[in-house]
């Protein structure tokens, strides 16, 4: 079974630590990370997904926002642009080694700054970055 994510998503995932809005929350996405670490692959998807799921029981969730949609379309323009693809619904992809790396430089370079505009998380994951991805908790097996 895929990881369903919606594009602004696929940067989130890049510095998740183990921190967020809810305990089930937090819980929910290091089950997420574990599967996407394990090679699952992941679905696009447009609006809510499966990191969104604890939070949806809330009608005024930022989930269903204007913002998260906003930055699913800036994520999705700029990671496209990088990996020469439509990056859109349905599109799936493996979040293997090389594609982590690859994303990884490019937010440290804060190429995709734009997709994060707005978002409350922001300087966190910046920081996350700038100390060199340390801890988080989506990263490929090896071996």
């Amino acid at each position: 079974m895929t990881v369903r994510l919606r594009a602004h998503h696929l940067l989130c995932m890049l510095t998740f630590v183990g921190e967020g809005y809810t305990p089930a929350f937090i819980a929910n996405y290091q089950r997420i990370a574990a599967r996407l670490s394990a090679g699952k692959e992941i679905e696009i998807v447009s609006g809510p997904d499966d990191i969104c799921a604890p939070l949806l029981q809330d009608p005024s969730a930022h989930c269903f926002s204007h913002g998260p949609a906003r930055r699913d379309e800036a994520a999705a323009e700029t990671i496209g642009s990088l990996l020469r693809m439509t990056v859109g619904q349905g599109m799936r992809i493996s979040p293997d080694e090389r594609l982590l790396r690859r994303l990884r430089l490019r937010f440290a370079m804060e190429e995709f700054k734009s997709a994060c505009e707005g978002c409350e998380w922001s300087e966190f994951c910046s920081d996350i970055a700038g100390g060199g991805f340390r801890g988080v908790r989506v990263a490929p097996r090896t071996g």
